[in-house]
């Protein structure tokens, strides 16, 4: 997208006036989750302010970290701020520790038809295409041509499980604001994904009693209770992919249960007095955390007793980590025809991976993941995405304004 002359007016010449400087300038930011966005932030900031628009932030606790959101107002005397549609972006990227890059991931390097950075893709593309379409937005809302409220929200820390957005819609919630609509601007070649899993994530440690392996009647051997209980995942894993609920419009049609680390003992010759495992859950929009933890805290409950009939010190906890939900396609059937209209792509895609497009539709709001690039380039070295990826992504957002005029 390139402005013209008369949007051009708008802006200070020391921003981005095209998605691909936008670009450029974003990823120019170290915003890995571990690090402060503020300078991100702060430059978005001015760029909204000196647009004529006012910029709301909230802050995680040690105020190192902010969530920005900010209203293009609608109607002919440009003051509405509710209801309108959001373009939602997280400001944070993933770690490049590790990775064999071939150029600075910090500084956007063009090869070919590719733009090579971290974040490119996931997601500082779509944040640069919303960004360049402000001016835009703000010249037919001072020309009383918006219908409906336009909203940019970025947030923090959703690398790290989606921290940043439930702050947002908290903020929203108090101020009387009420979006009809989001679109979560993750990478998805420019298609329409209309729902996705939720996650769990969660820890479980298993506290034994030490003695010697020659005495092991005198110990309560953590690391096999904890295989027991392992096992007992990996069965109910398999029993709930056999469920007849199961939607085949998902990559892996059924909830899943892995478990992903396991750590204990200290010697050969000692039995365990402690062993931890991590699991995650994947479930289906229409399952619920129960439908895994109720069997798994009774099997918890069985072990632990067990184990304390042995010595009564010993047992199991049950802790969980991190949780995102899971984004339901049950309330977005309107947006996802208008999305149709304006891409001719009738489409819709369900992705095992979860976003903060589940906290959306948990506070009410009917969503949708579209975005340029490709989920497969996300959180690899030369991350990257194609220049006619944001090309496209610049056009569907010409379009989803044209569609919020009056004229339209």
């Amino acid at each position: 997208m390139v402005l013209n002359n008369n949007d051009r007016q708008l802006i200070n010449t020391a921003y981005p006036m095209t998605s691909i400087d936008w670009l450029t300038r974003l990823i120019g930011f170290d915003t890995v989750s571990r690090h402060s966005n503020l300078a991100l932030i702060e430059e978005v900031q001015g760029y909204c302010e000196q647009l004529g628009l006012s910029v709301d932030l909230t802050f995680n606790e040690a105020k190192d970290k902010a969530n920005l959101f900010v209203t293009v107002p609608a109607g002919a005397n440009a003051d509405q701020v509710n209801h309108g549609l959001v373009l939602s972006g997280h400001t944070d990227v993933v770690p490049v520790d590790g990775q064999d890059w071939s150029s600075d991931p910090f500084t956007a390097t063009i090869r070919d038809d590719k733009l090579y950075g971290r974040g490119a893709c996931d997601m500082k593309g779509f944040i640069a295409c919303a960004l360049t379409l402000l001016p835009q937005a703000v010249k037919l809302s001072n020309a009383g041509q918006l219908r409906r409220p336009l909203h940019l929200a970025l947030s923090f820390d959703e690398e790290v499980g989606c921290l940043g957005a439930p702050l947002i819609l908290a903020d929203l919630k108090a101020r009387g604001i009420a979006p009809d609509y989001c679109i979560v601007g993750e990478p998805t070649n420019m298609t329409m994904v209309v729902a996705h899993k939720g996650i769990a994530v969660y820890r479980c440690r298993v506290h034994g009693k030490s003695a010697h392996s020659s005495l092991t009647t005198q110990g309560v051997n953590a690391i096999s209770y904890a295989s027991r209980l392992i096992g007992y995942v990996d069965e109910l894993a398999e029993e709930i992919s056999h469920r007849e609920d199961n939607d085949s419009l998902f990559d892996v049609p059924y909830s899943t249960l892995s478990v992903g680390t396991v750590q204990g003992g200290t010697a050969t010759n000692i039995v365990p007095n402690l062993c931890e495992f991590t699991f995650d859950y994947r479930n289906l929009p229409h399952m619920t955390q129960d439908d895994i933890l109720a069997p798994i805290k009774a099997k918890v409950a069985e072990l632990s007793a067990q184990m304390q009939a042995r010595a009564p010190e010993t047992g199991i906890e049950l802790l969980q980590m991190e949780g995102v939900p899971a984004m339901t396609d049950n309330d977005n059937g309107e947006l996802q025809n208008l999305i149709s209209a304006l891409t001719g792509d009738d489409e819709r895609h369900k992705v095992a991976y979860a976003t903060e497009g589940g906290q959306f539709t948990n506070a009410g709001i009917p969503t949708i993941i579209c975005g340029p690039g490709s989920i497969e380039q996300a959180h690899k070295a030369n991350e990257f995405v194609k220049l006619s990826e944001i090309e496209r992504c610049d056009g569907f957002l010409q379009k989803l304004l044209d569609s919020c005029t009056v004229s339209a």
